[in-house]
């Protein structure tokens, strides 16, 4: 296994480890009120409510109940979908021996930002441009 600028194989095993951990959970929860595109890699599509069920003004509020539902979690798979997106980057560049890496420069991102966050993209310097 090839790794960036010495980062030890011990604490690349435990983030990997953690990103592996963090992917599962994520789709998890998405799982709970998502299907998986099938046709589009990395997207999830929120189910919409089903809205032929019962007759009346109740009917009409429990509808309305679930399309409200529906709209609040939009934008919770979408920030799902996004730090996902960023665990399966992370672990292709372990895969690929390029983890550890600024994204912007190619210098090497410091361990301890690793270690609170193991999808990280940029060192500390580009994150603050």
């Amino acid at each position: 296994m090839k790794i960036f600028d010495g980062l030890n194989k011990e604490l690349l095993g435990k983030l990997k480890e953690k990103l592996e951990k963090s992917k599962k959970r994520i789709e998890t929860e998405l799982g709970k009120f998502a299907k998986k595109d099938k046709k589009l890699k990395g997207n999830w599509n929120t189910k919409y409510p089903d809205l032929n069920s019962g007759i009346g003004s109740q009917a009409l509020e429990g509808a309305a109940d679930q399309v409200e539902e529906y709209a609040n979690l939009l934008p919770v798979e979408y920030n799902l979908e996004l730090r996902l997106k960023d665990i399966n980057s992370a672990l292709e560049k372990i895969k690929k021996g390029r983890y550890g890496k600024c994204e912007k420069c190619g210098r090497k991102i410091k361990e301890e930002k690793l270690k609170i966050y193991p999808e990280a993209k940029f060192c500390r310097k580009c994150e603050n441009k």
